[in-house]
């Protein structure tokens, strides 16, 4: 899920953590250590001569006591930090559908990008990491949450999860370290959706 009309751009330059972007537009000073180590409670445009226009999106699920109150053995700045220096993919429908739907984001028009992970397991398998939780968010009783939160799929008790939440819920995030450049090889399906509607096909891969 990113920014409406932002795919011309990640197919050019590829999907972005924000570190990503921030090294991509040159950002640095105090702006730059805002961005990466604290809480946006609101997207935050950034512009650079050659690239143009970027958007890096709000965190408004997160609540800075609830996180405060949920972190193992990390400060929230560290907390942040970790979480801007991914790039995260939703592997079950429902989750998108409850982000889309939610309050802030309702209303709005969003660019929804479909992968294959096969191929992104292929692309990128070294820098794929797993979630268990929504990491995001500190809304509905936070799940502990710190360095082991995003581990290798070598090391994740799936089966474990599995058993005891459901297919549907024994992954929460898919999440690769610094940035997808390729993405445009991974993409089956572009689209803008709001309120949970497909309102245009952007994108279709065709074999």
């Amino acid at each position: 899920m990113a920014e409406a009309q932002s795919w011309p751009s990640i197919r050019k330059n590829g999907l972005l953590s924000t570190t990503a972007l921030l090294d991509l537009f040159q950002v640095r000073g105090e702006l730059r250590r805002s961005l990466e180590s604290k809480h946006r409670p609101e997207s935050v445009e950034i512009r650079h001569a050659k690239y143009g226009v970027a958007v890096i999106r709000d965190q408004k699920p997160m609540r800075e006591r609830a996180l405060a109150e949920c972190l193992v053995g990390m400060t929230p700045e560290q907390w942040y930090r970790t979480l801007n220096r991914h790039v995260f993919f939703w592997v079950a429908p429902h989750r998108l559908e409850n982000l889309l739907r939610a309050r802030a984001y309702r209303g709005r028009t969003h660019t929804v990008i479909t992968v294959d992970t096969g191929r992104l397991f292929e692309l990128h398998g070294a820098n794929l990491r797993l979630s268990p939780i929504n990491s995001g968010s500190t809304i509905y009783n936070p799940r502990p949450r710190g360095a082991n939160t995003f581990q290798r799929i070598a090391d994740y008790p799936f089966e474990d999860r599995r058993k005891a939440r459901g297919l549907a819920n024994a992954v929460a995030e898919l999440a690769v370290q610094y940035a997808v450049p390729d993405i445009s090889q991974c993409a089956v399906r572009v689209d803008h959706r709001r309120d949970g509607r497909v309102i245009e096909i952007i994108y279709r891969e065709t074999k």
